[in-house]
This record gives C-alpha cells, structure tokens and sequence, in this order.
C-alpha cells in the first residue's frame, strides 16, 4: 500500500511516462509521410510523455525527473535487449503464426536505432528538466505553460535531430535532404502538439493539486 496520495500520483505518472517512452522508441522504426513530409511513427505517444514530464517536474522536481529519466533509458535498453534476444530464437515453424521474417521485419532494429533512440531520449530529457526549472526559478508558481511549452520546445528540437541523424542518416538509411526535412517536420509536429496540450497541462495540475489536498484537510 502507498503511505501517500502523493506516492500514488508519482506511481501512476511514472508508469504512464515509462510506457510511452518504452513503446515510442519501439515502433520508431517506422517511417510516416504526411502530404511531402516523412517523420517517424514513435512521435504518436510522446505527447503523453510531454505531459507526464511537466507534471512530475511540477510536484517531484527536478531529481525525481532525472532518476526517472535515466531509469527509462536503463528499460528502453532492457527491451530491446529482450527483443534481440527473442529474434535469436527461431519460430516455431507451421505453427507459429508470425515467422522469423516478419517478426525480424517489425522488431529488428538495427544497432544505430537503438543507440539513437537512447542517446535523443536522454539528451531530451535531461535538457527538458534543465529549462523547465530555470523558468520554473525566474517565475515561481506563475506561467506554467511557458516552463511547459519552453522546455518541450528547446529539448525536441534536440531530440528530433538526434534520433534521425544517429538512426537513419549516418548509416545511410536517408540522405540529408530527407533527414533534416523528417526532423524538421517531427520538430514542428512536436512544437503544435505542446501548445495543444497546454490546457490539459493545466487541467492535470488543478486536478493533481486537488486530489493531494485532500490529505491536508
């Protein structure tokens, strides 16, 4: 049992950060092409991850986001290790309904995947934490949805780059023209969800802030 509410939202928050950010890098191998543009499938469930972040460093600080954090990137590596290791493993031939070649064409990503995604979550984070509490400090309680909106929008631009250029560009997957326009075009996709979510980063903090003063009263 949790001693605390609060113990209970930083759980709940976690576990919904935690699983995005692991199924995000998952299905980031795929490549989507909106109108002329190409961008990567795992930008879906970072939204969520958005969100989840601000709300944590909003009521646990900035420790608790980097522990987080790096306890992710520490599950991301984790999954994909279980991944390779379930390739490894042939299939059950006749019987499994998903053979070799298509669990390898869905799962298999390559090493530069895999570094990439590790290395952009990360950076992202870590850069994410940094300037929400720098605006966090010049504004107090004041203007949540520029510490929100601020940090999302400096941290993914690091990210958009960093993930598409590790993964796709330097193993000559892309070539530059197509790199720099898909993280251009992941970046800007990024940026209109954040503004997006600026009410719901609202409404997540009255309602967050209600349900623990509870345990004051």
């Amino acid at each position: 049992m949790f001693k605390t509410k609060k113990e209970l939202v930083f759980v709940i928050l976690a576990g919904i950060f935690i699983t995005n950010s692991v199924v995000a890098e998952l299905i980031g191998g795929k490549l989507i092409q909106i109108g002329p543009f190409v961008m990567s499938i795992g930008i879906l469930p970072w939204p969520i991850v958005f969100l989840t972040t601000d709300l944590i460093n909003e009521y646990f600080g900035e420790k608790g986001v980097k522990k987080l954090s790096i306890i992710t990137a520490c599950l991301i590596a984790y999954a994909f290790i279980i991944l390779l290791l379930a390739i490894t493993i042939p299939a059950a031939k006749g019987i499994s309904p998903v053979n070799d070649e298509q669990f390898q064409a869905v799962f298999g990503q390559s090493m530069w995947i895999i570094v990439g995604s590790i290395i952009a979550f990360l950076v992202s984070q870590l850069i994410d934490v940094t300037v929400f509490w720098f605006f966090k400090k010049k504004t107090g309680n004041q203007k949540i949805w520029l510490r929100a909106t601020g940090s999302t929008v400096i941290s993914q631009l690091f990210d958009s780059f960093i993930v598409l250029g590790i993964a796709f560009w330097l193993p000559g997957k892309i070539n530059f023209d197509t790199f720099i326009s898909s993280a251009l075009t992941g970046y800007t996709f990024k940026l209109c969800v954040a503004v997006v979510l600026t009410p719901l980063i609202y409404l997540g903090h009255y309602l967050i802030k209600k349900y623990l003063a509870e345990d004051t009263q």
